[in-house]
């Protein structure tokens, strides 16, 4: 009997890896953060302020979290999702992450890239400039605080 099953252990302990990652993400209601509802980014609560702060800024009538931290391309905006969808579990989890919380490096780019698309008819002079030096002008260095209202220090 034990030689039957010895042969099996992997596909059991696969078997056993997955469904605990099936269950975690439907109690966590991890699907949830495959749409676009806004309040998806606030179900762990370590984005409340950020939720509170996006609500009464000035982008609250015209993005949501996705169109602005989120590449608009499908593949990478499910990718980018699953990405940060594991780091935000992990780092929640774990309870290892900055207070107050920070944008990782990785999601800046998006971001950039974004803020860049929306007010492209705004930018494109200041973009045209900006690359004569050869250096790209960070919209967060002087926006950083449109999407989410003033932050606590």
């Amino acid at each position: 009997m034990l030689k039957s099953i010895i042969p099996r252990l992997p596909f059991i302990f696969i078997g056993i890896l997955l469904g605990l990652g099936l269950y975690t993400f439907y109690y966590a209601k991890g699907y949830a953060y495959l749409s676009n509802d806004p309040k998806a980014c606030i179900q762990c609560h370590i984005m409340n302020e950020q939720f509170d702060g996006w609500q009464k800024a000035s982008h609250h009538n015209w993005a949501t979290c996705n169109d602005c931290h989120i590449p608009h391309s499908l593949l990478l905006k499910y990718l980018r999702k699953g990405e940060n969808g594991f780091w935000h579990s992990l780092k929640f989890t774990t309870q290892n992450f900055h207070e107050p919380i920070q944008i990782r490096q990785s999601n800046v780019v998006p971001l950039q890239r974004n803020c860049q698309h929306c007010h492209q008819d705004i930018v494109n002079d200041i973009n045209i400039s900006a690359h004569g030096s050869k250096k790209e002008l960070s919209c967060l260095h002087c926006h950083a605080q449109v999407g989410h209202g003033a932050q606590k220090p």
